[in-house]
């Protein structure tokens, strides 16, 4: 029968035909074909990938685009000193028996004794693989044993770690595991590239031009700015700011491109800057859009909600928290989770619960812009790890939820 098959180099996969809806693909980088090509080949051999470095470049995005090209289903699991062999197992042998990619991110993390087992459980499902490579119709599926049982083997299963080397808490390899995977080192990304590529996706012109503005931007910031815990001015947040660019061209589509830029990073990064990184923020956008007015945005409806929650919850508005409620909600549009940072007294709590208030209010009076919102305060310092987000019981083989997970099962379903 016809079929589809994928070839790089001297591999060769059939198309795994996983519909994975119309996602978006990733920037193809000569770091992105490197990782490519030495993942395809280490399958190829029947060992693992492991790509290494540190956060934000783009190890897990290209397990998972590769997946995808392949017409595979990647599923991704974060790591942590909470795993033991029992679950590690129950996961590998979903793996096996339904063909789908396993990659365990920051796998670094798990404790050096449960690392030892799990090296003999990814070495049964391996030396499976290369037996069934040998056999005369490889695409069957072949039964091997597991943990002590009989398990049949899908032949697309693949397996493949990523590791921050270098950060704390982390366990360093033994031998035996770091031998069944290829590493890959992706250190620095092609930013000054992907950049190009995403604003010309965007429907961006003259995007040579523009990245190399965003791309000098945030090394100038890396330099000259203070070091903060919560700034982050890598490759995650550069994109971020690029697509959100894009979302604000296609609201606005007469505005001139570098004004919707100047518009977008000031969005993204003004409400997180301290006060003594605003002005040399301020300053290095100024020399590297010059003559470029920031356009103003229409917060009119905003500011009447703003001053009639104050006045029924009894607290004065002074332009500060104006300005804050406005930066929250302006972020609450573009990124999924927020963080308030600040210290005890200087408003925080407030600022949430004025912006909760107009959503309510505005909401009741049917402006389409704004949802109902109910709010379940936490405190995380209370409780244990397993106590906030659930945990695995190993006597009974249940899982039990956490006060986090719990609240997420409500308002989610």
């Amino acid at each position: 029968p016809d079929d589809c098959f994928v070839r790089q180099t001297n591999t060769c996969f059939q198309y795994g035909y996983e519909y994975l809806g119309n996602s978006g693909r990733l920037v193809i980088t000569p770091l992105t074909d490197r990782c490519y090509i030495t993942l395809t080949t280490a399958l190829h051999l029947h060992r693992g990938g492991s790509p290494k470095g540190p956060a934000g470049t783009g190890k897990t995005e290209t397990v998972k685009d590769l997946g995808k090209a392949l017409g595979d289903y990647v599923i991704v699991v974060n790591c942590s000193e909470g795993l033991d062999y029992k679950s590690m197992g129950r996961m590998f042998a979903g793996l096996a028996q339904t063909g789908a990619w396993g990659c365990f991110d920051e796998f670094n993390r798990i404790n050096i004794e449960v690392l030892s087992v799990v090296a003999q459980q990814i070495l049964s499902i391996l030396s499976a693989l290369s037996i069934a490579s040998q056999a005369s119709n490889p695409m069957e599926k072949t039964r091997f044993m597991f943990d002590g049982r009989m398990l049949q083997l899908v032949w697309s299963c693949g397996i493949f770690i990523t590791m921050n080397p270098g950060y704390a808490g982390r366990t360093e390899l033994p031998d035996n595991l770091k031998s069944m995977f290829r590493p890959i080192a992706m250190v620095v990304p092609d930013s000054s590239m992907i950049a190009e590529i995403t604003l010309f996706a965007e429907g961006f012109g003259s995007t040579k031009l523009l990245a190399k503005k965003v791309f000098t931007l945030y090394n100038l910031t890396v330099q000259q700015l203070s070091k903060q815990d919560h700034y982050d001015f890598g490759l995650r947040a550069l994109v971020s700011v690029l697509r959100y660019a894009g979302r604000k061209k296609r609201t606005n589509p007469t505005m001139p491109d570098e004004e919707v830029l100047l518009l977008s990073l000031n969005d993204m990064n003004l409400a997180k800057l301290t006060s003594v990184d605003l002005p040399l923020f301020k300053g290095i956008m100024a020399d590297l859009f010059p003559g470029v007015e920031t356009p103003t945005s229409d917060y009119t409806t905003i500011k009447n909600a703003v001053e009639s929650a104050c006045q029924a919850m009894n607290i004065r508005m002074i332009p500060f928290l104006l300005n804050k409620v406005i930066q929250l909600y302006e972020t609450k549009s573009s990124r999924h989770s927020v963080m308030l940072v600040g210290k005890t007294l200087s408003g925080k709590s407030t600022t949430w619960r004025v912006l909760q208030r107009i959503h309510n209010e505005l909401n009741k009076v049917g402006d389409p812009g704004f949802e109902r919102v109910q709010d379940y305060p936490l405190n995380p310092k209370s409780l244990s790890l397993g106590e906030l987000y659930g945990e695995f019981n190993l006597a009974t083989n249940e899982w039990t939820d956490g006060v986090l997970s719990s609240l997420m099962r409500q308002t989610c379903v």
